[in-house]
């Protein structure tokens, strides 16, 4: 019979020994997304999965947020951020930082989801954009490539919450397993 494990069995992490734990060598940015509950839900599934760093442009929520923190569950705290107004100082720090910066995006040219390989021997920046506009321009004029995420349904359009747990989950599953 399956049981379900004890709060004490999960043996989670203190908030200090959360923050200052390994971190993968991938930073998510948050493009002008409008909705504090998804920014919020991007801190949780980074905690979840070791992601370096979030970073937020333009028009999305910052830690403390009533919204964000709903959401989050206190992620905001063992995860790192930081904020740019705009796209283009954040497209420079990362390029000065050494990642590659692929969008994900519905776009020509772009990689499926199942068939992107990330190299294990560069950081990679992922960028989701606004719930309605997508990825913006600067960030598609800058990017490496574009990930998309392969849709069969009418809409083609998934809440980017949950994008952001879909991609998260299979380039961890790819960066981890080396």
């Amino acid at each position: 019979m399956l049981r379900k494990y004890t709060t004490e069995e999960l043996l989670r992490m203190d908030v200090a020994t959360a923050a200052n734990s390994p971190k993968l060598p991938l930073v998510l940015v948050m493009d002008n997304v409008r909705s504090a509950l998804n920014v919020g839900s991007a801190f949780r599934t980074s905690d979840a999965f070791a992601v370096r760093q979030i970073i937020l442009c333009g028009i999305s929520a910052v830690p403390p947020h009533r919204e964000i923190a709903k959401t989050a569950l206190g992620a905001t705290e063992t995860v790192a951020w930081q904020r740019f107004q705009e796209a283009s100082s954040a497209i420079t720090y990362l390029r000065q930082a050494g990642y590659a910066i692929w969008v994900v995006e519905q776009a020509f040219g772009s990689t499926p989801l199942q068939a992107f390989k990330p190299d294990i021997n560069q950081p990679l920046a992922l960028i989701f954009g606004n719930e309605v506009s997508g990825v913006g321009d600067a960030w598609m004029a800058a990017a490496d490539g574009a990930i998309e995420i392969p849709q069969y349904g009418a809409k083609h359009s998934l809440n980017v919450s949950v994008c952001v747990g879909v991609v998260v989950w299979e380039i961890v599953s790819k960066l981890t397993l080396h």
